[in-house]
């Protein structure tokens, strides 16, 4: 992989929005939130304009500022919203519709056009990143992920502690290599490798390489193509190695209706400019 700093970035906005879908007691929404959250359309929920263009604007103050958004084929109003409604002046977008939620690698995959023979990051379209974190991803001179210390993890974040002790461990041998990503760990395993592990956000950075074992992935357990998967047979069986970044900070969550006025919190200074 070069190591000229990466101005690509995909997001993952294709998924289902099951969580945000359901309706929550005690959680009453806008009118035009109500109608993205039931929709499933987690990026488009607005808080004073909609969660995707803080995550857009975050990207392009960490130098990100070439985009492919991943939809579905029923997403108009978010292509239209993006291409038609607002002024973008820093962000250059893209789109690219992956037919099927088949799951991540798939989505992945989709992006394949765009991304060309640059590396690139990979972020989901219901977190709102650190941009410390992609920057020191985008710079990374290999394939690498962003691992976060849980105690900060928990601190920075409106994410509860019984959500984040259900996310990926991540763990790395003594050259910060990464070794293994253990999903939904069990009480046994969590205990065993919560002390030695960051967690997992889903913020990672590829070489084009990871498409030839996204085309390798088979349907995991729950039906879904995984990136994790990819990563497992890009390392184990192609020889990527991947870096682990560890760092110290908190990461907003969107994934459903009752998320929404922490992070219209955590939000309420933020400028976004597109």
């Amino acid at each position: 992989m070069s190591s000229q700093q990466t101005t690509k970035a995909v997001i993952l906005a294709r998924g289902q929005g099951a969580r945000m879908r359901q309706a929550q007691a005690g959680v009453t929404l806008t009118p035009e939130q109500e109608r993205a959250a039931a929709a499933g359309l987690k990026g488009m929920i607005n808080i004073g304009r909609p969660f995707l263009d803080y995550v857009l604007s975050a990207l392009a103050d960490a130098g990100l500022t070439n985009v492919c958004l991943v939809i579905g084929p029923e997403h108009g109003d978010v292509r239209r919203y993006y291409a038609r409604d607002v002024t973008m002046t820093r962000v250059h977008m893209q789109f690219a519709v992956q037919t099927e939620a088949r799951g991540t690698a798939d989505a992945v995959m989709a992006a394949a056009a765009f991304v060309g023979s640059d590396s690139f990051v990979v972020i989901n379209a219901d977190n709102y990143y650190p941009i410390d974190a992609y920057r020191q991803l985008a710079a990374l001179e290999s394939s690498g992920l962003v691992g976060f210390e849980r105690a900060a993890l928990l601190a920075g974040s409106n994410i509860p502690e019984e959500r984040v002790r259900a996310f990926a461990l991540v763990q790395q041998n003594e050259n910060g290599e990464l070794v293994s990503i253990t999903e939904k760990p069990d009480e046994a395993t969590f205990a065993r490798l919560a002390p030695s592990s960051l967690v997992s956000m889903n913020l990672w950075k590829f070489a084009p390489s990871i498409f030839d074992a996204c085309a390798r992935v088979r349907p995991s357990p729950r039906g879904e193509l995984e990136l994790q998967d990819a990563v497992r047979i890009a390392s184990e069986e192609m020889g990527v190695v991947f870096r682990v970044l560890p760092f110290a900070g908190g990461v907003l969550d969107l994934s459903n209706r009752g998320d929404i006025p922490a992070v219209a919190n955590g939000l309420t200074d933020v400028r976004v400019t597109l």
